[in-house]
């Protein structure tokens, strides 16, 4: 759903791209390809200092974290907030966006070794969900009263562990679900929690015009090109050894973003 590369052809009527622009998506599916078709409304250009690798690798992971943070729940320097999967490629980029956000940044991993990447990346406190007890580390970090916002791309695995994370009038954003559905629930448990918000949002919806798409894209390039944002590209596949990234990815085996190289 993400990809960069070089214009080669331009359909009748495109007036703002031309044959030989770098340019950058996130989504529609179809990034799997040496080239494709793709509608001029939807990809966006890259500036100059960003390379197609970098761009590949941060439109989709990058403008998701953008929306997290600045839309979906506006974090700033009082924000004390949770994000699972934290050496993942979202929260690679959204830890230390928030960061620089002034932001207190709890983030939870699975090794002793995404922990590490973790902290180099903009966490305050770092949570091994296999070793450590969840809810009681976040109390103990916030001193009893929970985190504002939770960011949960892991779903079934980490509810309703998330919404006991959350203080009073706190917002749960699922957005993802990595280790299967959430499960239903009567909406009941969000009163009883604390007046709890939730929230499922996605990209595609907060990208849905052009001009919020281009305003996203350019949001996240500004953050990248001042260095408050540092993109870790850390695997790269040739596009034919496509399975291999995908059994390595299911492994655990992956940090921060994955390139696949036509």
């Amino acid at each position: 759903m993400e990809g960069a590369g070089v214009v080669t052809a331009v359909g009748e009527g495109v007036r703002d791209l031309k044959v030989g622009r770098h340019v950058a998506y996130a989504g529609p599916i179809g990034a799997y390809a040496k080239e494709r078709l793709i509608a001029a409304d939807r990809v966006v250009k890259i500036p100059a200092g960003v390379s197609d690798e970098t761009a590949a690798a941060i439109m989709l992971k990058g403008m998701t974290a953008q929306y997290l943070l600045r839309r979906t729940y506006k974090v700033g320097r009082e924000t004390t907030l949770l994000f699972h999967a934290a050496a993942g490629g979202v929260g690679l980029i959204a830890c230390q966006w928030a960061a620089s956000l002034g932001a207190t940044v709890i983030g939870t991993v699975g090794s002793a070794g995404k922990a590490l990447i973790a902290r180099a990346h903009g966490c305050s406190h770092v949570i091994n969900t296999r070793e450590e007890d969840l809810v009681a580390k976040v109390k103990d970090y916030t001193k009893g009263r929970g985190v504002d916002v939770v960011y949960d791309s892991i779903g079934k695995d980490t509810f309703p562990a998330s919404l006991d994370c959350l203080k009073p009038l706190g917002m749960w954003v699922s957005f993802g679900q990595a280790s299967g559905p959430v499960p239903p629930f009567k909406i009941t448990l969000l009163s009883q929690k604390g007046s709890l918000f939730a929230t499922r949002p996605s990209l595609g919806s907060y990208t849905e015009t052009r001009k919020d798409l281009v305003a996203t894209a350019n949001d996240l390039f500004d953050v990248i090109a001042k260095g408050k944002v540092k993109i870790a590209a850390n695997q790269s596949y040739p596009l034919a050894e496509a399975e291999r990234a995908h059994r390595d990815l299911e492994a655990r085996l992956t940090t921060g973003s994955t390139l696949l190289i036509p």
